[in-house]
């Protein structure tokens, strides 16, 4: 089992897009966690075009984790979203929980780690870096952690402070490859070389830069429809879409990061600190 996090240093990168293109094309069960603290879900108001209100699922479990019973309470908040086997965590209704949640993303990072005796995988949104209420356990705990950003001289301006405190708590708790960037319009000027210099971490992915695809996951727009030809050929246009083809690539970019980082783990005399 796999836990992986996805945050910004700024506004609006893709983080949400990127984690739900991950969990949509992920190889094994996994569950997506809406972790940002400012309140909705993004997920059912822009992918499930708000025909679904989210429940108070964080807020259920915060409750469960005082009377003991969090990872019970887990499949209980949770729900399966359409045509697919992605298990949703909803976030917060609104960003006055965010105080409720301090003392839940603790012991959710350990519940959600626990998950490996069901073989599911866990991919979270975190959103933006250092808000209030902010999940910062997950944030360090997990197996990887993707800085988000795109790759414009205004994103990387933001993205190279974070990545600078990022590093040094990641050095500190001796996990310094379980920090990682994902590119969001990887050559939109920069490219992969020039961003890992800039700010000293490794690029594991990136993505296309494919905004009508995009729209898709994160705003709810209408999926193209397919050309005679496609539909001939029974293949969907938003599955070969130059975003969902960068995400495919991604993901196994992901899940081969952190099986070497285990492998090193293992070889180490050391375990990973906490």
């Amino acid at each position: 089992m796999s836990l992986i996090v996805l945050t910004s240093a700024s506004g609006s990168p893709g983080v949400t897009a990127t984690a739900l293109g991950l969990a949509l094309t992920w190889s094994r069960p996994v569950m997506l966690v809406e972790a940002d603290p400012t309140g909705g879900s993004a997920v059912c108001a822009g992918y499930l075009r708000g025909a679904t209100t989210p429940p108070d699922s964080l807020i259920d479990l915060a409750l469960a984790h005082r009377e003991g019973g969090l990872l019970a309470a887990l499949p209980q908040v949770t729900m399966t979203l359409p045509g697919s086997s992605v298990t949703l965590l909803p976030g917060t209704r609104s960003h006055e929980q965010a105080r409720s949640l301090l003392g839940l993303w603790e012991p959710l990072t350990g519940a959600l780690k626990s998950l490996e005796r069901t073989g599911q995988d866990v991919i979270v949104d975190a959103g933006r870096l250092g808000l209030y209420g902010w999940p910062e356990p997950l944030v360090y705990g997990a197996d990887l952690t993707l800085l988000v950003t795109r790759t414009d001289l205004v994103s990387l301006s933001g993205a190279r402070s974070w990545a600078e405190t990022l590093r040094g708590r990641f050095e500190r708790i001796g996990a310094c490859p379980s920090l990682g960037v994902l590119l969001v319009g990887e050559g939109e000027p920069y490219r992969t070389r020039e961003v890992a210099k800039l700010l000293q971490v490794p690029v594991v992915a990136s993505l296309a830069w494919d905004p009508e695809a995009a729209a898709v996951l994160a705003k709810g727009a209408e999926p193209p429809r397919p050309s005679a030809l496609q539909r001939l050929a029974d293949r969907n246009p938003f599955d070969d879409s130059a975003l969902l083809r960068s995400v495919r690539a991604a993901r196994t970019a992901v899940q081969a990061t952190i099986a070497t980082n285990r492998d090193h783990l293992q070889a180490a005399p050391a375990g990973r600190q906490t």
